[in-house]
């Protein structure tokens, strides 16, 4: 039996954010385990069936300098082969699968006296380091089965230039000097218990969405395939 480890990075709070998904959900898919298959697929032999897989989650301060090295040091402790990094984009609708993270940061100066001392410039992550590194989850197959489902998703090729971004980029940057390591990032809309709701998801249907995606990204892992890939 081949054993894969997998972890699933999130942030702690954010301000005004009630619950946040990026926290529950690594969190929730580490306790339980990656949820059922599709009823549509329960007639097809699952390729995880004969796999030992460990999942573990860690909750990452929202801070340039602190974020990266802590999933560093969770990376490194676990041995993992699969990481899987998250956040939260207040303004989604659904799911948002992030194709490429660019190496730009953009460091938001406090405000002092209530007086925005606006920013400072936006500086490169790595000032030798290339303009962008693109994911190489299987974002076709994770796509197909958020579709298969109902869940609303979307392709995202902007990061934004804050700590998520920042996160992925020393993610990607750190997996391209690895063998047989693959990573990517997964942004949440908020989560909106509503039904017919126009902002946000369910955090049922959020949980169900990363474990589906962690589900493909372990079969890529064990059977690659061009295929699978989806960039544009």
């Amino acid at each position: 039996m081949q054993e894969i480890k997998v972890v699933i990075s999130g942030f702690n709070p954010y301000e005004g954010i009630k619950v946040n998904p990026s926290y529950e959900v690594p969190k929730a898919i580490a306790e339980r385990g990656l949820l059922p298959l599709k009823a549509s697929d329960q007639d097809f032999d699952d390729p995880l069936a004969d796999v030992n897989l460990t999942i573990n989650s860690v909750s990452l301060p929202i801070s340039f300098e602190d974020a990266w090295s802590n999933l560093q040091e969770t990376i490194e402790a676990t041995q993992a082969d699969i990481i899987i990094a998250t956040g939260l984009k207040r303004a989604a609708r659904g799911m948002l699968l992030e194709r490429c993270a660019t190496n730009l940061m953009d460091r938001i100066a406090p405000a002092q006296n209530g007086i925005a001392d606006g920013s400072q410039p936006i500086t490169p992550i790595k000032p030798e380091g290339p303009a962008a590194y693109w994911t190489r989850l299987p974002l076709h197959s994770i796509m197909d089965d958020f579709n298969g489902r109902g869940i609303p998703a979307t392709l995202s090729s902007d990061a934004g230039t804050f700590v998520c971004n920042s996160l992925f980029y020393n993610l990607l940057d750190w997996t391209a000097g690895q063998k047989h390591k693959l990573a990517g990032f997964l942004s949440f809309p908020i989560v909106n218990e509503s039904a017919h709701s126009q902002h946000g998801l369910p955090l049922d249907q959020q949980i169900q969405a990363c474990s589906d995606l962690v589900r493909q990204t372990v079969r890529y892992y064990l059977q690659p395939s061009s295929g699978a890939i989806l960039l544009s």
